[in-house]
């Protein structure tokens, strides 16, 4: 194959779907340098400031989603569907891709929708269990479709599937080595459990205020908390970093070392991290968003617990956590069969693998 590749990868609004494009781009550029590679995102969300810290260029098109209730955002909808067709098909003619992949988001849809149009071949990398209206639309026309969950010919076609996993961050492959670092890194009571909250990038106001209600508990049950309230919440519980036993973060650099030195993880269920958690392999209980579309966060973590892999207390079952946690902080063989099961859903070659399948239409 030539080494000078044209590549388009187009996904975001959310890092669930930036993170797995950047790791695409990532093992692309790893394998041929002298590729060329172009994303392509909507101009007012959070692609636009990631990728270029990731050292790629991007465009921005003018495309957002459908509101679940009447907004002026949906009357302007035909318009910016219109004028992200019209951005993206000249951003094609300009670059002239050899293939286009889409990892989901808004984004994705006007891009890969004009690349098929054209003839260029697209992968389509699904990250969730519930596939968002962007990928059942453009699956048809898809050349390959990169899953990471089993039982998606509902919405795909079977022929067309290949269950790749989600690309994760590579430094999360040898946790177990630094355990040790991340309870220096960290300062941690050897004397006590660790609980790792993660909500996400930018918070969860219910988990957030879970945790809140239960400090207390926490500490009668001698537990210290690594929390990532996330940057919109940072200002309203800050307070707590100073209490003992306690760590607040606006965002942790050193996810790593954060999973290494836990013995417990408190977390939302986007695909990202459910995918990251199976490779972690500690005990989880989910606390899916119902916020997202088509609820795929539930369905996301229901995968996991129907498999004895997990714990899920939804949203609206919060004032059971006190008693969920504590029996499971009381069964050792519990703690150990969930992170055995987790850990046997870990699918840690997923971004080697959506690169050979993008090699192989290359081909």
């Amino acid at each position: 194959m030539k080494q000078s590749i044209n590549v388009i990868i187009s996904g975001g609004g959310t890092g669930g779907h930036i993170y797995p494009a950047i790791a695409i781009a990532n093992e692309i550029k790893l394998r041929y340098p002298e590729a060329n590679i172009l994303f392509v995102g909507a101009k007012d969300k959070m692609e636009m400031e990631k990728v270029p810290q990731a050292g790629y260029d991007i465009k921005g098109v003018w495309i957002s989603g459908i509101q679940r209730k009447i907004t002026v955002g949906n009357l302007m909808f035909p318009f910016k569907l219109l004028s992200s067709l019209w951005k993206a098909n000249k951003i094609i003619n300009k670059f002239k891709p050899d293939i286009a992949i889409g990892t989901g988001g808004f984004a994705s849809g006007p891009t890969l929708y004009v690349a098929n149009a054209k003839g260029i071949p697209t992968v389509i990398q699904e990250q969730n269990s519930f596939p968002g209206i962007t990928n059942k639309l453009l699956a048809k026309k898809a050349k390959a479709i990169c899953v990471a969950y089993d039982n998606l010919e509902r919405f795909f076609p079977e022929d067309k599937i290949i269950k790749t996993g989600n690309p994760v961050r590579q430094d999360l492959l040898f946790i177990h080595s630094k355990i040790e670092e991340a309870k220096e890194f960290f300062k941690l009571d050897e004397s006590k459990k660790t609980v790792l909250v993660i909500g996400g990038s930018l918070g969860a106001r219910r988990v957030n205020q879970l945790v809140e209600m239960q400090l207390d508990f926490f500490k009668k049950q001698n537990i210290q908390l690594i929390w990532q309230c996330g940057k919109l919440y940072y200002d309203e519980y800050k307070k707590y970093d100073e209490r003992e036993g306690v760590q607040l973060y606006p965002f942790i650099q050193r996810m790593d070392l954060a999973y290494a030195g836990s013995d417990f993880i408190i977390s939302r269920a986007g695909a990202s991290s459910v995918s990251e958690l199976c490779i972690v392999g500690k005990p989880t209980i989910f606390i899916p968003s119902p916020n997202v579309a088509e609820d795929h966060q539930t369905k996301n973590a229901k995968s996991i617990v129907d498999k004895h892999a997990a714990i899920m207390v939804k949203e609206s079952e919060l004032e059971s956590f006190p008693i969920v946690f504590e029996t499971l902080l009381k069964d050792k063989g519990k703690q150990e069969s969930l992170s055995e099961n987790i850990n046997a859903l870990a699918l840690p070659n997923a971004t080697n693998n959506i690169v050979n399948e993008i090699e192989k239409l290359l081909n």
